[in-house]
């Protein structure tokens, strides 16, 4: 077992028992628990300051000011970016909605998308233009054949899925936006909400326009979506909203907005919850890295290995840990109902996990046809906690499947 699990101790929120039942958090895809580092800064600015940011001169709201700018400055370097190119949103899904409005589209623009992407990153896009999913196989990988036909009649907007929240596949983009650049003077627009919680990336290396994430899933708070995108195309994107805190003067003939990103905030942000992203960024980079992708690389095997030995379950996805997280989605059987699984793993053993069509239903209805249920690690879970949470499968389908559980 890892020593990376000695970090449990750092999220109170793992140390919850219900009914005197010890909880095991495998719902990660969706968000993270958080650390107490985290849960510290935001409590210190809210008994220390709690002012609001850039409209005041006096000394509450200049510290304020700082201590949100230089969130902002960290969570920039965390990608290899310049803080003016990072805009903070609520979330990934307004991120990519203030890309694909943005930009200004003819209602004909031609747009290449994933079948696998979020619903966040397919309804923007298919609101802005026409959009053109690229297939996958049976296991959720791209059909690259596919996209290279796709790609042949010149897209406007290429989006771009890194990591699917249902397969757990980490998709080649370097390969995949090479072969963009190659073919097409797309606008690439990338969603990493599930791939940047497991790794680096820099946009600058990716050679990406756009690229979307959220902070919630990687141990910062809620309420914190964060766009990159390249200074040239932010300047030219129209802003989503529109009042105060984005204009630099008003008057009765007209406006002007303020530089990005400025020009995309409106309003009073999450400011202590930004202020809180920067204590989740200081805990992710301390980590040893080499030491957190083998305790991943034993959780994605304990996670596949488990679906694949046991009747009555069949793995969405690759049957293998090769480019993939620590993420495994579950068939049930006909006739399980998988919402009442979830609910009596949760309150009968402790073990929070999610069911239904993970706002990928496109996906999960061409690769599962039903409702699916997601069991999803991150650096804090055990390998321990995974085996139980298929022993407690085991022992709910024994009685409540058509076909006993249990492993072969």
């Amino acid at each position: 077992m890892s020593d990376l699990n000695t970090y449990r101790d750092d999220f109170p929120a793992l140390r919850r028992k219900i009914d005197g039942q010890a909880i095991s958090y495998l719902d990660n895809a969706a968000t993270t628990v958080k650390p107490r580092a985290v849960i510290q800064a935001i409590s210190e600015y809210y008994e220390s300051n709690g002012a609001n940011i850039h409209r005041g001169k006096h000394r509450l709201s200049e510290e304020a000011s700082d201590a949100y700018e230089a969130s902002r400055v960290l969570i920039a370097g965390h990608i290899s970016a310049p803080a003016n190119e990072v805009v903070l949103v609520r979330n990934t899904s307004e991120a990519l909605n203030l890309v694909a409005s943005g930009l200004d589209l003819d209602p004909d623009a031609y747009i290449v998308g994933c079948m696998d992407a979020h619903h966040s990153q397919l309804l923007p896009w298919r609101r802005a233009g026409r959009l053109e999913l690229t297939r996958v196989d049976a296991h959720g990988r791209l059909d690259r054949e596919h996209f290279h036909k796709l790609l042949l009649d010149r897209p406007k907007v290429v989006a771009l899925t890194h990591c699917s929240n249902v397969t757990g596949v980490v998709h080649p983009v370097e390969e995949l936006i090479a072969e963009i650049r190659a073919a097409c003077e797309a606008t690439i627009v990338l969603d990493a909400a599930q791939s940047l919680p497991h790794q680096r990336i820099s946009v600058r290396e990716l050679d990406v326009d756009f690229m979307a994430f959220s902070m919630h899933k990687m141990l910062g708070p809620t309420g914190v979506g964060c766009l990159f995108g390249r200074s040239e195309l932010l300047a030219a994107l129209r802003p989503l909203t529109v009042g105060g805190g984005m204009v630099d003067w008003v008057d009765l003939d007209g406006s002007v907005d303020r530089r990005i990103p400025f020009k995309f905030e409106t309003g009073t942000p999450a400011i202590a919850s930004v202020i809180g992203c920067a204590a989740a960024i200081r805990y992710l980079e301390a980590l040893d890295a080499p030491q957190r992708h083998q305790h991943e690389r034993e959780l994605c095997a304990a996670l596949v290995d488990g679906a694949l030995a046991r009747p009555g379950v069949r793995l969405i996805g690759p049957p293998d840990q090769t480019d993939r997280i620590a993420l495994a989605t579950l068939r049930l059987e006909d006739g399980v109902p998988v919402g009442e699984v979830a609910r009596l793993l949760s309150d009968s053993y402790g073990f929070m996990v999610r069911s239904g069509h993970m706002c990928s239903q496109p996906l999960v209805t061409e690769l599962a046809g039903a409702e699916i249920l997601r069991v999803s690690a991150y650096l804090y879970n055990e390998v321990s906690e995974i085996e139980g949470f298929y022993r407690a499968l085991d022992e709910l389908l024994s009685w409540m499947g058509p076909v006993a559980g249990g492993a072969r």
